[in-house]
């Protein structure tokens, strides 16, 4: 089996390791979670922020980020939006099903980079996925990391993801989480506003506080445009990027941004690399 692994590991970028779907649990029409395990239970070896590409065999292959800590053994997790074929089949799967997983490709939020600060967390859409990632990384290693705040948008109730997680850090003292929705619904007793109506309140201590960003590409302009207005420094600023990955390993082009690829050199940026790139948002 150890040789069997070693040359897996050697062909790992271009070698899909059949996996198993161990759950599935549909959070909305679109968005579906999925627990998988890596054959032999083998650990992915990833960090927060990075992604694999899925497959199956006969309908494609799509670059999925990972939505689970590292510290979480033995399996990983994936939040999958119901966008094309290949994720329009695996919205039918079931525990048991197999699906092809490379990677984890990319770069990551550096837990270094956020180690002995107090963290910022801005995730608006299914950005909160990854950033899941980060979140459950800070919680398993709390004593590492000082104040966490948590700003998580969405459009409707209905799209805000995670229920049972967002129940937990609402309620935990460990974690300031502040959330809100584009349109009102019934029964919503929170804040209703885009996601940058929860930032002007924040008091931050600015040298000491670093922010890592992901959601939808309009959303960028303006979380950091209020970032600037409150002086967060933009050395204390990460984002995750979304480009259409095809290959994983800066092949094939199709994530280009400028001269950078989003696969390799991204999907998570430090913020004063691509801050003159009008192209990254």
């Amino acid at each position: 089996m150890a040789t069997l692994f070693s040359q897996i590991e050697k062909q790992a970028p271009y070698f899909p390791m059949q996996s198993e779907i161990l759950e599935v649990r549909r959070f909305t029409e679109f968005e579906t979670f999925y627990r998988i395990r890596l054959p032999e239970g083998r650990e992915l070896g990833h960090k927060p922020g990075q992604f694999v590409m899925v497959s199956i065999l006969g309908v494609g292959e799509a670059p999925i980020s990972i939505s689970s800590s590292p510290t979480q053994k033995g399996t990983f997790d994936l939040v999958v939006r119901q966008v094309g074929m290949l994720t329009e089949v695996m919205s039918r799967m079931q525990p048991g099903d197999k699906v092809g997983i490379r990677g984890p490709f990319g770069t990551a939020f550096e837990p270094g980079a956020f180690k002995g600060k107090d963290v910022l967390i801005i995730g608006g859409g299914i950005g909160i996925v990854p950033l899941r990632s980060l979140i459950n990384y800070v919680l398993d290693n709390r004593k590492d990391f000082r104040r966490f705040i948590i700003v998580h948008g969405a459009k409707t109730p209905t799209d805000l993801l995670f229920p049972e997680e967002r129940e937990r850090w609402m309620s935990s003292p460990d974690v300031e989480y502040k959330v809100t929705v584009d349109r009102e619904a019934e029964g919503w007793k929170g804040n209703v506003g885009v996601i940058t109506t929860l930032l002007p309140p924040l008091e931050l201590d600015l040298e000491n506080t670093v922010a890592a960003i992901c959601g939808p590409p309009i959303m960028y302009k303006f979380v950091l445009m209020s970032l600037k207005g409150k002086k967060l420094p933009d050395e204390n600023v990460y984002v995750s990027l979304e480009r259409r990955m095809k290959c994983g390993v800066g092949k094939c082009g199709h994530c280009q941004i400028n001269d950078l690829y989003c696969c390799q050199d991204g999907p998570v940026f430090h913020y004063p690399k691509v801050a003159s790139r009008k192209e990254a948002f």
